[in-house]
């Protein structure tokens, strides 16, 4: 159980007179789901331990790059030799040649590949690079689908099909806002009339081929040959944001899973070893348009830092070499987890849903299936997801402070882990029920 937070609390009101919020990034503070969030000071494997001494079982993984748990050996091994070499160069290192490589030959729509410090910063270029390839201006992205907060991507949907965007952030001017459109994910149909309405302008579709910042919701069968089949039809380029999914629900990512080709990807999380890192690449004749081999310009002082591309060589090397127990290993426990929710909601007779591709799931508290940020917003509440939260944290489970968030399973989670998790589900929705 975790029960005491005393220095927590102090340490959080302290980081309040020192932080926006006490946190560097906004859903840390735990306003979704109410109380004082906990503060770490170690972690290991699958689990948390924060300063007051209470272990947590993690569900989290720092928001999903940790495929293979905490502190993994081969990262942590990369790490401190890299280290030894020194911690940033400012140059081009050997590591980093061979990193390109090998995401290369991971993702063979990746013919060549730019390293930068942040999934930000990956989906920032590689919009900037479109724009440039394509002459246009207007780009798609869908309702719910996180791509960093740069200013064109921090955008809601207005009424309507294909209406232009709005600002969801103060400081984001109209005039940026209003080049972007935002759909309905999932929906095709308004794709088609987006291009009708806005014909020779849209210079390209970026999407998470499997959304994971409305909770978990998969493609509908055909939406992504649908979305490659529209940009080829009206020349506009196909950009899949795999910073999320990209090695974790396959080896070669979202696109090897699907079978879809993107002209461009972006990278991040896991390709960093658990370090700050991303990338984005493609076609070699749209790579060639950066600079300094063309003039869309774009750099990093510490972009391609050595211990982060140590780290994730080191990642992506141990995945491609446990490949074949590594992913089949995976989506057993996490369909182990996948079951466990279910069969607690209906054992006590509580709605639930549960979307989940690989080794990332979400647990919506309604009835219905969950497709679109829309009807993610209708299936539960944030009372509901709040309720779950709190007496799964207090019962040493920590799963993502929203309930528009992923749970993330890794290589450190066990079977007896995944037990326990469901023993604790039962606790959990049997209370619930006695509320009802």
């Amino acid at each position: 159980m975790a029960n005491h937070h005393r220095r927590s609390q102090l340490l959080f009101e302290k980081a309040l007179h020192l932080m926006p919020g006490g946190v560097s990034s906004p859903v840390r503070a735990f306003r979704a789901v109410g109380g004082t969030p906990f503060v770490v000071s170690a972690a290991a494997g699958a689990h948390l331990t924060d300063v007051d001494a209470n272990t947590y079982l993690d569900f989290v993984g720092s928001w999903g790059p940790l495929l293979l748990g905490h502190g993994p050996t081969p990262a942590q091994m990369a790490i401190q030799e890299a280290l030894y070499r020194g911690n940033t160069y400012g140059c081009l290192c050997e590591q980093e040649i061979y990193f390109a490589e090998l995401i290369s030959s991971l993702m063979p729509s990746i013919e060549q590949v730019r390293f930068v410090n942040s999934g930000t910063e990956a989906t920032m270029s590689a919009i900037r690079l479109a724009r440039a390839a394509t002459h246009r201006d207007r780009l798609i992205k869908f309702d719910g689908c996180y791509h960093g907060h740069a200013d064109s991507l921090l955008v809601k949907a207005g009424s309507g099909l294909a209406t232009l965007g709005l600002a969801s952030s103060a400081g984001v001017p109209e005039a940026v806002a209003q080049h972007t459109l935002s759909l309905p994910y999932n929906d095709l149909h308004a794709v088609h009339q987006a291009f009708q309405r806005f014909p020779d302008q849209i210079a390209a579709i970026i999407v998470e081929p499997i959304a994971g910042n409305m909770g978990c919701v998969p493609p509908a069968p055909g939406f992504l040959q649908g979305l490659r089949d529209a940009c080829d039809q009206h020349q506009a380029l196909l950009i899949f944001d795999e910073v999320m999914t990209g090695f974790r629900v396959a080896l070669g990512g979202a696109q090897a899973l699907y079978q879809i080709q993107p002209d461009l990807t972006t990278l991040a999380k896991i390709i960093g070893g658990g370090l700050p890192m991303g990338a984005y690449g493609g076609r070699r004749d749209l790579m060639q348009r950066v600079a300094p081999a063309g003039p869309v310009y774009q750099a990093g002082t510490l972009a391609g830092n050595p211990l982060a591309v140590a780290a994730g060589l080191a990642t992506l090397q141990h995945l491609q070499a446990n490949a074949d127990t590594i992913y089949p290993t995976l989506e057993q426990r996490s369909a182990r987890l996948e079951q466990a929710l279910l069969h607690a909601a209906q054992r006590h007779g509580q709605p639930l849903t549960v979307n989940r591709v690989g080794a990332m799931l979400t647990p919506f508290f309604g009835p219905n299936p969950v497709t679109d940020l829309h009807s993610a917003t209708l299936n539960g509440t944030d009372q509901d997801y709040a309720d779950f939260f709190t007496r799964m944290l207090h019962r040493g489970f920590f799963f993502a402070p929203s309930r528009f968030e992923c749970a993330f399973i890794s290589t450190a989670h066990t079977e007896g882990h995944i037990q326990e998790t469901a023993n604790a589900l039962d606790q959990v929705f049997a209370e619930r029920a006695a509320l009802t």
